[in-house]
């Protein structure tokens, strides 16, 4: 892939990412399409590394427990927060990540 190609790539990643009720994403969790991404990595970065099919990266990622599915009781406390989160979708993937709160 060209530098060009992955400028694009990560333009269109930043483009499609928002912050979204995750109350909204229930359909998405309910058949494990929701992945969680640690709030200590960059959320365009792991998009960009699951649509370039970065294997490696990914599996070291899933390894330390940084990107996986979203675990129930994390989802129990997003609900139950009625937090937002942050969202990109990877098809066939939402991945989401953790709001920060900047204090």
């Amino acid at each position: 892939m060209t530098e060009n190609n992955i400028d694009a790539v990560i333009q269109q990643i930043v483009a499609e990412t928002s912050k979204i009720a995750w109350k909204e994403l229930q359909y998405f969790f309910a058949t494990g399409m929701a992945i969680y991404v640690s709030t200590e990595l960059d959320l365009i970065e792991v998009a960009s590394c699951f649509v370039n099919d970065d294997k490696a990266i990914v599996e070291k990622w899933m390894q330390d427990s940084q990107v996986m599915p979203v675990p129930d009781e994390q989802a129990r406390v997003w609900y139950n927060d009625d937090a937002t989160v942050w969202a990109v979708v990877v098809k066939p993937w939402v991945l989401v990540q953790q709001v920060r709160n900047l204090q």
